[in-house]
């Protein structure tokens, strides 16, 4: 398997994972508001902030992960695969770590978490470069 699957596997295990702090931390907060029969999600205004951000960790990783997956599965289709494909790959990972526990955490506030949220679309586009230019 090269680095850029491998990491993609990561990376998709991360994002599958990715509900669950907002799961344990609404189960921990019941509230009145929630609907018993689920017909309307949960009104994220009453959850605690950590509960809330761990929702958006989870929504920001999504918007990023569908465009770096798309480019390294056509990248491994066309059999692109280089030393910049691979960093990019593994810091885009390391990157969406860094953003859910900074996020989740709220240890990283403005200006870090929109500068962690841009190196990750920084690896998109480094990555969608080499592709082109293959």
């Amino acid at each position: 398997m090269s680095t850029e699957l491998f990491f993609l596997t990561l990376t998709a295990l991360l994002a599958s994972a990715m509900w669950i702090p907002y799961v344990v931390g609404s189960s921990m907060h019941p509230s009145e508001s929630i609907n018993a029969d689920f017909t309307r999600p949960r009104d994220l205004k009453s959850v605690p902030d950590w509960v809330h951000r761990s929702h958006r960790a989870h929504l920001n990783l999504l918007e990023q992960f569908l465009p770096m997956a798309a480019l390294v599965l056509i990248a491994n289709q066309l059999g692109v695969s280089n030393t910049i494909t691979a960093t990019c790959v593994v810091v885009f990972f390391w990157v969406r770590v860094v953003h859910a526990i900074g996020m989740i955490s709220g240890l990283a506030r403005f200006p870090v978490r929109p500068m962690i949220f841009s190196a990750g679309w920084i690896c998109i586009l480094v990555f969608a470069w080499q592709l082109l230019v293959a």
